[in-house]
C-alpha cells in the first residue's frame, strides 16, 4: 500500500467526512421528498381500486336523473338537456345498482337545471313533470328510488306551491336547491324566506347542488381576442380552462354557499333546518379555519363558527380516501354519507366501485354501515 503523507491523510478524511455529510444531506433529501407523504405513497386514481362484495346495501345521495317529460319539456321551452334519455331507464338503472352494490337513488335533476332562464308559467310546468315522474318511480320501485323535490326557485311563490303540492308525499325526502341562479343568491332573498321556513317546518333536508355549465372564472372566461387564438370578432367569453367551471368552481361555489348560510345568520333564524352538501363540502371543510380566523363575518353568531359544520351533512364524493378520513374527522362520521354523482347513462358512470372510498379507510363496521346507509336512514326517516 502506498503510504500517505499527513497532509494527505487530513485531505482525505475532509473527503471522506465531506463525502459522509453529503451521504447525510443525500438521505435527508430523500426523506425530505415525500416518500411517505399521500401524493407520492398514494393508489393512482383510488376509486378505480375494487370495493368489498357483498349484497345491494348501501343509500346513494347524490345521483342524477332526467325523466322524458322534463327533457321534452326543456326541449319544447328552447333548452337541451346533455343528459342521454337512458340514464331514466328505471329497470335497466335497478339491474346497474345490483351490480354496484346499492340499493337506493334518491333522484335529483342534473346540475343543467333550467330555473334561472324559464318563465314562472314554464318553471311550474317542468318541477310538476319532475315530481310527478319522482313519485311514479318510487311506486314502481318503493325500495330502490326516492327523490328531492324538484322547485322553480326563481320564482318563489311558485315554489312554496310546487313544495306544498308534493311535500308528504311517499318516496320525497328532501328538497333539491342549486346554489345560485347564474349570481342571483336567491336562497337569501326575503321573497325566498317562506320556502325555506316551510321545509324546516315539514322537516325536509335541502340537498343543495351548483348549476352546471353556467361561466366562472375559475375557467378563466374573457372576451376573446386575437392573443388568445380565438376569433376577434366573437362577442362571447373564451374558456381558456376548460374542466375548472365544473371541478373547481362548483367545489368553491359550495363552499361560499355553506359560508353565507352561515354567516348570514340563515341557520340561527331556521335552527332546525338541515342543509345537505354534496362534493363532501366542496372547499369549506378544508379552509373552514381561514374563515374562523379571519373573522369571516362571525360576530353576530349564536354559537362558535366551527359548531355550524355539524348543521350540515355531507357526501363522501371527495375521490380519495385521505381526503375523507379527513372529512370524518372534521364533521363527525354521523354526519356523512354515500355520494357517487351517478347519471346511469353512456359515459357518464362514475364509479364502478361507488364504495370503494370508504371501504379503503378499514372503519369499524358499524362507521361503515352508517356513512353507506345508517346516516341517510336517519336524516330522511326512512
Amino acid at each position: 500500500m502506498a503510504k500517505l503523507h499527513r497532509r494527505d491523510f487530513i485531505t482525505a478524511a475532509a473527503l471522506a467526512a465531506a463525502g459522509g455529510a453529503l451521504g447525510v444531506r443525500r438521505a435527508g433529501a430523500q426523506a425530505a421528498t415525500g416518500a411517505k407523504s399521500y401524493a407520492l405513497s398514494g393508489t393512482p386514481k383510488p376509486w378505480t381500486v375494487p370495493q368489498r362484495k357483498g349484497p345491494p346495501v348501501s343509500i346513494d345521495i347524490h345521483t342524477h336523473w332526467a325523466p322524458e317529460g322534463y327533457l321534452k319539456l326543456k326541449a319544447e321551452f328552447g333548452q337541451t338537456d346533455f343528459l342521454d334519455p337512458i340514464n331514466a331507464d328505471l329497470d335497466r338503472r335497478v339491474k346497474l345498482m345490483g351490480e354496484m352494490g346499492i340499493e337506493t337513488n334518491i333522484l335529483t335533476l342534473g346540475g343543467f337545471m333550467p330555473w334561472q332562464w324559464v318563465t314562472p308559467q314554464q318553471g311550474a310546468s317542468i318541477a310538476r313533470v319532475t315530481n310527478d315522474a319522482a313519485l311514479e318511480a318510487h311506486r314502481k320501485y318503493p325500495a330502490h328510488f326516492l327523490a328531492g323535490i324538484a322547485l322553480p326557485v326563481a320564482d318563489p311563490a311558485g315554489s312554496l306551491k310546487e313544495l306544498n303540492r308534493v311535500a308528504g308525499k311517499s318516496g320525497m325526502v328532501g328538497v333539491y336547491l342549486p346554489n345560485s341562479l347564474a349570481g342571483r343568491e336567491y336562497l337569501f332573498e326575503p321573497e325566498f324566506a317562506p320556502v325555506l321556513a316551510r321545509c324546516e317546518e315539514l322537516g325536509l333536508p335541502l340537498l343543495i347542488h351548483p348549476l352546471d355549465g353556467e361561466p366562472n372564472w375559475y375557467a378563466g372566461h374573457r372576451l376573446a381576442d386575437a392573443a388568445s387564438g380565438v376569433d376577434p370578432h366573437a362577442t362571447g367569453p373564451a374558456n381558456r380552462f376548460p374542466g375548472l367551471t365544473n371541478s373547481l368552481g362548483e367545489t368553491f361555489e359550495q363552499a361560499t354557499t355553506m359560508a353565507k348560510l352561515i354567516v348570514s345568520g340563515t341557520l340561527d333564524r331556521y335552527p332546525k333546518l338541515t342543509p345537505v352538501i354534496m362534493h363532501g363540502g366542496g372547499a369549506l371543510p378544508y379552509v373552514y379555519g381561514r374563515l374562523d380566523g379571519r373573522g369571516g363575518g362571525r360576530s353576530n353568531l349564536k354559537r362558535p363558527f366551527q359548531e355550524y359544520l355539524r348543521r350540515f351533512y355531507y357526501d363522501s364524493l371527495v375521490y380519495y380516501p385521505i381526503a375523507l378520513r379527513f372529512l370524518i374527522d372534521l364533521v363527525g362520521v354521523d354526519r356523512v354519507m354515500l355520494g357517487t354523482d351517478n347519471m346511469y347513462g353512456p359515459g357518464n358512470q362514475l364509479t364502478q366501485y361507488p364504495h370503494t372510498i370508504i371501504d379503503q379507510l378499514n372503519l369499524p363496521e358499524d362507521e361503515r354501515d352508517l356513512i353507506l346507509r345508517g346516516n341517510a336512514k336517519r336524516l330522511f326517516k326512512l
